[in-house]
């Protein structure tokens, strides 16, 4: 075999067979979870200091970058991964980026500079060219849609060095920056794909996203431990600490049960629906892990350790479950279910952050809330509401 062919990746088979997640890719996945916890870290600490928009913004800006590299590598590995050495070497590489970026993430917006976390992403970038040239090379009927992928992410990451370099990072024009530097690097995939589609398999995609889905739940679960270390000392029922704690298992319980139901995510292979769900799920797996954050804000009030009122924790849980739910909704209740039980889980987000902004004793009633959609969703998946196939009802 020679060098060149060596170096090039050969498109799989979309159809083929028993197609499961490697070790590699799980590997991946949990180096991206740790920068993803560092993120969350961040909006945790910060919303207890009181500083909620430098929180807000810090988090959206490390968890979009580690995402979207997460998303990217996640597609590729689909249509191109072949567990050779070369592609081994550059998924190591791009591991090793997101180690940089989470290094940085917890309090990068109370630097005067980010440049740790701009390292990082470009290390990750600089490895997803590399493979989509690997792309281009292996796969001559789909080349250009590889040369598009290279071309888009080398344009991007030109414009992110330029502005983090030269922006003052947090202020709005920094924001307004960011915002369009993300648009850009979502419309990359939608340009490329229309020359020709690669060969991401569709059951190991959704494969892919439950199992991120499952480790980031993973992570938001130790707002239940934290909550009963602290309680240790004085352990009783009656602890709103014990009953934070309860109320964070709960939680990621349900959010685990409304997500794996018997319904397909993904029941389309066109661009537009796998573009859709794809993009949809940046609100389900942030708001897993920003209400881990949120448990994280309760635990440090319930101790005398934040600035902020109970409230603001409340409100912190409150409205990561709420996008978490209406994040569902977008990705696949909208297309599966009918009748009245297509607007549950909406409904069940303005009930929680109603409850989330006004009501006493808001924690257990969210709670309980949203146990109430979990056994109605759950029900409703086994009974008669939902869709017998996407296709046949016209979406």
């Amino acid at each position: 075999m020679t060098r060149t062919a060596l170096l090039s990746l050969a498109p799989r088979d979309r159809h083929e067979t028993h197609r499961v997640a490697t070790p590699l890719e799980l590997f991946f996945d949990l180096a991206s979870v740790i920068a993803i916890a560092s993120a969350a870290s961040g909006l945790h600490h910060a919303l207890s200091a009181g500083h909620p928009a430098e929180g807000l913004v810090g988090y959206a800006f490390g968890f979009f970058a580690m995402w979207w590299a997460w998303m990217n590598y996640t597609w590729f590995a689909s249509a191109y991964g072949n567990d050779g050495v070369p592609f081994r070497l550059v998924t190591l590489l791009i591991i090793f980026g997101s180690l940089v970026m989470a290094a940085d993430m917890p309090d990068m917006f109370g630097r005067e500079h980010f440049y740790t976390v701009l390292a990082g992403y470009l290390i990750m970038r600089v490895g997803m060219i590399s493979l989509w040239l690997m792309a281009a090379y292996g796969d001559p009927a789909r080349r250009t849609t590889a040369l598009r992928y290279a071309l888009g992410i080398a344009l991007a990451q030109i414009y992110w060095s330029v502005i983090i370099i030269f922006a003052q990072p947090g202020n709005f024009f920094f924001v307004a920056l960011f915002g369009l530097g993300a648009v850009f690097e979502l419309s990359v995939p939608a340009l490329a794909e229309r020359a020709s589609q690669t060969t991401w398999h569709r059951h190991h995609i959704m494969e892919r996203y439950g199992l991120l889905n499952i480790i980031v739940l993973g992570e938001g679960l130790l707002a239940s431990v934290l909550a009963i270390r602290a309680a240790e000392e004085s352990f009783s029922l009656a602890s709103p600490l014990v009953h934070a704690a309860i109320a964070a298992a709960v939680v990621f319980f349900c959010f685990w049960s409304l997500y794996f139901t018997a319904e397909e995510h993904l029941s389309r292979e066109t661009t537009h629906r796998a573009l859709v769900w794809g993009y949809g799920h940046v609100a389900i797996f942030a708001a897993g892990a920003a209400c881990g954050a949120g448990f994280g804000v309760l635990v440090d009030i319930l101790t005398g350790h934040a600035s902020v009122s109970l409230r603001t924790g409340d409100i912190a849980v409150g409205v990561p479950i709420a996008i978490y739910l209406l994040g569902l909704w977008f990705v696949r209740d909208r297309y599966y279910m009918r009748g009245a039980w297509k607007w549950l889980l909406p409904a069940a987000a303005a009930l929680v952050l109603a409850i989330a902004l006004a009501a006493p004793a808001a924690l257990e009633l969210m709670t309980i809330a949203l146990v109430l959609c979990t056994a109605i969703r759950r029900y409703a998946s086994s009974h008669g509401g939902v869709h017998g196939t996407e296709s046949q009802h016209g979406h």
